[in-house]
C-alpha cells in the first residue's frame, strides 16, 4: 500500500467520523429546540419547568434536596444539571398539585418516576432496589 492511498483512507475515515459527530450534535440541538417551542397554552416545556421550580422554592427541605441529589446520582455528570432541573420540576408539580406545604420523600419518588421516560423504567427500578428505596406505593405508575 503506497503512502498516498493510506493517507486518502485516513482522510476518508476522519470525514466519516466528523459527519457522524456533527449529526449526533445536530440531533441533540434539535431536541433542545423542540423543548423551547411553545405548546397550545403558549408556554414551552422549559417554561413550565421553570414555573414549577420557582413556585416551589420555599417548599424544599434539606432532606428532600439531598434525596433529589441521591436520585440524580446515576445520571452522567454532563447531563446531571438538566436532569436535576426537570426532575425537580416534576416533583414540585406533584407536591403543589397535592396541596402540600413541603416536598416530602414520597413526592420525590413519585416525581422521579413521572419524570423518567418509560424506556428507562428498568434501570429506574434497579436503582431504587439497589438503594433500598421503597416505591411500592407508586408501582401503578410503572405499569402505565
Amino acid at each position: 500500500m503506497s503512502g498516498q492511498s493510506w493517507f486518502m483512507y485516513f482522510i476518508i475515515f476522519w470525514v466519516v467520523v466528523m459527519i457522524g459527530f456533527m449529526s449526533i450534535g445536530g440531533f441533540m440541538m434539535f431536541r433542545k429546540f423542540l423543548k423551547v417551542l411553545p405548546k397550545r397554552d403558549g408556554k414551552s416545556k422549559l417554561d413550565w419547568q421553570n414555573y414549577w421550580v420557582d413556585r416551589s422554592r420555599g417548599m424544599w427541605s434539606d432532606d428532600s434536596k439531598s434525596f433529589l441529589e441521591e436520585l440524580v446520582s446515576p445520571v452522567p455528570s454532563a447531563f446531571r444539571d438538566i436532569a436535576r432541573h426537570s426532575i425537580a420540576a416534576r416533583i414540585a408539580q406533584v407536591a403543589i398539585e397535592k396541596g402540600d406545604a413541603e416536598v416530602s420523600r414520597d413526592h420525590c419518588i413519585e416525581g422521579y418516576i413521572r419524570a423518567t421516560p418509560k424506556r428507562d423504567y428498568r434501570s429506574l427500578v434497579s436503582f431504587l432496589n439497589k438503594r433500598g428505596i421503597d416505591y411500592s406505593a407508586f408501582t401503578h405508575l410503572l405499569n402505565k
